[in-house]
C-alpha cells in the first residue's frame, strides 16, 4: 500500500527570528490557497520570545519543530502488510507470502506489539524436518489449525483443543502393526478401516484424523467420546494429510524472536541504507511512535525512496538552512538576502528582491494572486515587516516595506508604533533566560572563503536592557564559539532608538576584522560602538567580507 504525500514542508533557517516563523506561516497559507501542494509552516529550532508574543497576540499555534529533513522510513513507501498472530499455522504463512510476494511477515500480538518475525526459509526449513513426529506436541498446535490446513471436520471432541502429547502415526497398515507402534496420546492419520479406528482408540490416542472424507460411524464416536479421543474427518488421501500434518505446526515455534533488526518510522534512511548492506534479510519490520508494528520495509523500497520536499524562506545560504536540505527536494526559496551557498540539484523558483524582510514579498505574492489577507495573517506579516526593518529604520527599508507595513497595519487592526513597542519589549526582556538562550534568538553563521563565522543580533529599545544582555553574553563568547564550530563570533547588539550597535566578539580573527571593516577602536571594555549600524544584513556582514577577504 502506497503512503500518502508527505505535507510541504515551509521553512524558515536555524535560530528562527519573527520574519522567519511568520514568513513561513503565511506562505504556507498562500500556497495552500494557490497550489495543488499540500504545505505545513515548520520552525527550524526554538523562537524567541518577540516571536512568541506575536503568536500569542495574533491567536496563532507556533509551527512544529523540524530540525531535521533527512529523509526518514516515513517517506518511504513501506509495506503496510498487517502482523500475524503467533499462532497461524506454517501453512497459513506460507500462504500469505505467496498471495503478498513477500518472504518475511511479521508476528504480532492483538495490541500489534512485535513479537518475531518469520521468514520463507524458516518454513522451507521446518518442512525438511521429517522426522521430528512429536513437533505438534511440542509446538502446542491448535486443533484449529489442524482443521484449517487440512480443511477437515470435527467429529469428536472440541475446536479449541491443543495438541499437548503423542507421536504423529500413519495407520494405514494392519490393526496388529497400530497396535505395536501407537503409544498413549499418540496422533493417528487413518482410512475407514474400522478395526483401525477401534484400536486407536483402545490404544487412547489423543486425536485420530480420518482421511478421504469417510463417514465416521455412530459407535466408533460413541466409543471416542467416552474415552476422550478426539476424531477429525478430513477430505485428502493419508499421503496428503501425512505432507500436511507438519505445516499445522504455529509458527510461534519457528519464528525468530530475539535480536530481530527493525527500524521506527524516524529512522534516517542513511542509517537503514547501511545496516541493510551488512545482513542478507530482505524485509525488515517498522514500528510507530508508539512502538507498535506498522509495515515492512526492503531494499527495493528505499531505491524508490521519495525525497521529503521543501520551501526554503528567509534564507539562502547552506549554514543556515535545516540539517538534511540537501537530501530534500527544494521546489521553492523566498528570500530576501544576499545570494548564498546554497546549492540544489536542479532548477528551481527562486525569488530574491531587496526589500527589508522576506514578510514583504509574501505580501506581494498575495496581492499578485489575488488571495485576501486574513487579519491574523496580517498581523503576523506587519510584526515580521517591523522586527526585521527595526519600524523602517535599518537602511534596509525600502518604501515597498513602509507601504506594505502601513496597509497590513489597517487589516490587522493594529497601531505601528503601540505595536511595536510592545513586541520590542517581549523579545528584548532578559528574565530567567541563560546567556545561550538570549545569544541565539537570532544568530546565523556565514562563510568566506575557509572561514567560517557567526553573528548574533538582538534589539533593544532602552540601554538599560542592551547593557544588561551585555553584561550577560560577553563571559559566554568563547564558549559560543566552540559550540557552534565558527572562527569568530560576534553578538550585535543594537540600539533601536539611538540607531546604532555596540558589538562584542570572540575568535582569532574577530578584533581584526572588526578593526578593519569599520576603521575604529574598542573602547576600554574591550566593545565596539557603531554609529548608524543597525542592519546586519546591509552593514554588518557586507564589512565583515571585505575585512576578511583582506586577511
Amino acid at each position: 500500500m502506497q503512503q500518502t504525500a508527505h505535507k510541504v514542508v515551509v521553512i524558515g533557517h536555524r535560530n528562527p527570528d519573527t520574519d522567519s516563523i511568520c514568513s513561513a506561516i503565511a506562505y504556507a497559507e498562500l500556497k495552500n490557497k494557490t497550489s495543488d501542494l499540500v504545505c505545513e509552516a515548520r520552525r527550524a529550532g526554538k523562537m524567541n520570545q518577540e516571536t512568541e508574543f506575536v503568536l500569542k497576540k495574533f491567536g496563532v499555534t507556533p509551527p512544529r519543530m523540524c530540525t531535521d529533513v533527512n529523509p526518514k522510513i516515513r517517506d518511504v513507501d513501506y509495506r503496510q502488510i498487517p502482523g500475524i498472530p503467533g499462532s497461524t499455522s506454517l501453512r497459513k504463512a506460507w500462504e500469505i507470502m505467496r498471495d503478498q510476494k513477500i518472504d518475511t511477515l511479521a508476528v504480532t500480538s492483538e495490541e500489534d506489539e512485535l513479537q518475531g518475525v518469520i521468514t520463507v526459509k524458516d518454513i522451507a526449513t521446518a518442512n525438511m524436518d521429517l522426522f521430528d513426529t512429536g513437533i505438534l506436541a511440542k509446538s502446542r498446535t491448535s486443533y484449529r489449525n489442524i482443521l484449517e490446513t487440512l480443511g477437515a471436520t470435527m467429529v469428536v471432541g472440541s475446536e479449541d483443543a491443543v495438541c499437548t502429547t503423542g507421536h504423529i502415526r500413519i495407520g494405514t497398515a494392519t490393526p496388529e502393526m497400530l497396535e505395536s507402534s501407537m503409544e498413549k496420546g499418540d496422533i493417528v492419520i487413518l482410512t475407514n478401516r474400522y478395526e483401525s479406528q477401534l484400536c486407536a482408540i483402545e490404544k487412547e490416542a489423543s486425536l485420530i484424523i480420518i482421511c478421504n472424507g469417510a463417514k465416521v460411524g455412530r459407535t466408533i464416536q460413541h466409543i471416542a467420546a467416552e474415552t476422550g479421543v478426539a476424531i477429525m474427518s478430513a477430505p485428502c488421501d493419508t499421503y496428503a494429510a501425512a505432507k500436511l500434518i507438519s505445516q499445522c505446526a504455529p509458527i510461534s515455534y519457528y519464528m525468530t524472536r530475539d535480536n530481530i533488526i527493525k527500524f521506527t518510522l524516524v529512522s534516517p534512511v542513511a542509517d537503514v541504507t547501511r545496516v541493510m548492506a551488512k545482513v542478507r534479510h530482505r524485509y525488515f519490520p517498522i514500528l510507530d511512535a508508539d512502538g507498535k508494528y506498522c509495515g515492512m520495509i526492503s531494499r527495493r523500497n528505499i531505491i524508490n525512496l521519495r525525497k521529503r520536499r521543501i520551501i526554503l524562506v528567509d534564507h539562502n545560504e547552506a549554514t543556515q538552512a535545516v540539517e538534511g536540505f540537501d537530501q530534500a527536494e527544494i521546489l521553492e526559496i523566498i528570500d530576501h538576502h544576499r545570494i548564498g551557498s546554497l546549492e540544489t540539484s536542479g532548477p528551481v523558483y527562486f525569488r530574491n528582491q531587496p526589500v527589508g524582510c522576506t514578510a514583504t514579498i509574501v505580501t506581494q505574492m498575495y496581492d499578485e494572486n489575488g488571495v485576501t489577507i486574513p487579519q491574523k495573517t496580517a498581523g503576523l506579516l506587519l510584526a515580521a515587516i517591523l522586527s526585521d526593518t527595526l519600524v523602517f529604520r535599518s537602511p534596509t527599508c525600502t518604501p515597498i516595506d513602509v507601504n506594505a507595513a502601513n496597509r497590513l497595519a489597517k487589516i490587522a487592526g493594529v497601531d505601528i508604533n503601540e505595536f511595536a513597542n510592545e513586541m520590542f519589549e517581549a523579545g528584548e526582556k532578559l528574565d530567567g533566560k541563560t546567556a545561550e538562550e538570549v545569544f541565539l534568538q537570532d544568530f546565523k553563521v556565514f562563510m568566506c572563503g575557509d572561514i567560517r563565522f557567526g553573528v548574533a543580533q538582538g534589539s533593544y529599545m532602552t540601554r538599560k536592557n542592551l547593557t544588561a544582555a551585555e553584561a550577560l553574553l560577553k563571559p559566554y563568547l568563547e564558549e559560543a564559539r566552540n559550540k557552534q564550530n565558527v572562527e569568530d563570533i560576534y553578538m550585535l547588539l543594537t540600539d533601536v532608538p539611538k540607531e546604532e550597535s555596540v558589538v562584542i566578539c570572540n575568535g582569532r580573527y574577530a578584533a581584526e576584522v572588526l578593526s578593519d571593516g569599520f576603521e575604529t577602536q574598542p573602547a576600554a571594555d574591550a566593545s565596539w560602538t557603531l554609529p548608524g549600524v543597525v542592519s546586519r544584513k546591509k552593514q554588518f556582514i557586507p564589512a565583515l567580507m571585505t575585512a576578511y577577504q583582506e586577511l
